[in-house]
């Protein structure tokens, strides 16, 4: 395949599994990473890697134009629980970095665009079961304030402009390869590391607090799924609700005593209780399912046997 690829915050958590993932597919040569700093060495040394700061309109459009992008998938982005206490920061990196790459795809410097979105666009008045693709938005952070904003414009460009932007609202996201980047949902990855290190976590949230999660596997497919579907098939240009599974952190902890059965949790929460409340406890996405045919393969014992499994050998 020809595409050429710059994923901007590519040593993030999403990021960087997608890079490989996209490597795979389109050939490394073909998949430019890029973030602020050579920290992931990994990455760095995995393919052709960029230093481009988000905010930086020049470095990104110069970058584009140097290897010919086609395609920008922009990972780069502060936060919820980060984003609350540096909540300007978290505005000016979230809303720039993404009004950079639209207006380079309105100028027709880049062909598509992907910009991740999230259930952070919720808030306390959404219906919280089985969340509607369309219904009330009402974020109570700073992190969903600019994920529910960034829909309207990237809405906003298609429909005038006609850019070619996708977008997917992320649950919490469950991997093995990569630490946990400032999120609410982060309990579910530290859970894992703790459970086989020291057999206990104190959660951060109460033990009853269900939120839609999805293991990286599947959400690195969903991406992949809605980047190369077909441009008619792609009928939301807000972004699309996906899910895989629910659940509170009482059922996971049950879940990692079935494979080490001296396991204890016990739950102090914490100000992300505050935000997590404010979100859905399960997602409707019919539309993702029915639109691109997004589905899901891992279940709470799947994930959690295939991450103690990575996380003992690595």
């Amino acid at each position: 395949m020809s595409e050429k690829i710059l994923i901007i915050g590519a040593a993030g958590q999403i990021g960087s599994e997608l890079t490989y993932k996209l490597r795979s597919i389109y050939g490394k040569d073909n998949v430019i990473a890029s973030d602020l700093n050579y920290n992931n060495i990994e990455l760095v040394n995995s393919g052709t890697f960029e230093i481009i700061d988000a905010m930086d309109y020049a470095s990104i459009k110069i970058c584009c134009e140097k290897h010919n992008i086609d395609t920008i998938y922009l990972m780069a982005a502060m936060l919820s629980a980060t984003g609350e206490k540096y909540p300007m920061k978290a505005w000016d990196l979230n809303m720039q970095s993404l009004f950079h790459v639209l207006n380079l795809a309105k100028a027709k410097a880049i062909k598509k665009v992907f910009w991740p979105s999230s259930i952070a666009v919720f808030g306390p008045t959404t219906p919280t079961t089985d969340t509607p693709q369309h219904t009330i938005m009402e974020p109570t952070t700073v992190y969903g304030i600019t994920k529910q904003v960034g829909e309207r414009w990237c809405e906003y460009y298609n429909d005038k402009y006609g850019v070619d932007v996708r977008s997917i609202r992320y649950p919490g996201i469950i991997s093995w390869k990569t630490l946990p980047g400032g999120g609410t949902t982060d309990y579910a990855v530290e859970i894992y590391h703790e459970a086989l290190k020291n057999k206990n976590y104190e959660c951060f949230l109460s033990e009853d607090t269900a939120l839609p999660m999805m293991y990286m596997d599947d959400a690195i497919d969903a991406t992949v799924a809605l980047m190369t579907a077909n441009a008619e098939k792609v009928k939301i240009r807000s972004s699309y609700n996906l899910s895989g599974i629910s659940f509170t952190p009482k059922e996971i902890a049950n879940a990692i005593k079935k494979e080490i059965p001296d396991f204890e949790i016990t739950y102090k929460p914490d100000f992300r209780q505050q935000i997590a409340d404010s979100w859905p406890s399960s997602i409707d996405d019919t539309s993702a399912r029915e639109d691109w045919n997004w589905k899901h393969k891992f279940d709470l014992d799947g994930i959690t046997k295939d991450m103690l499994k990575n996380l003992s050998s690595k």
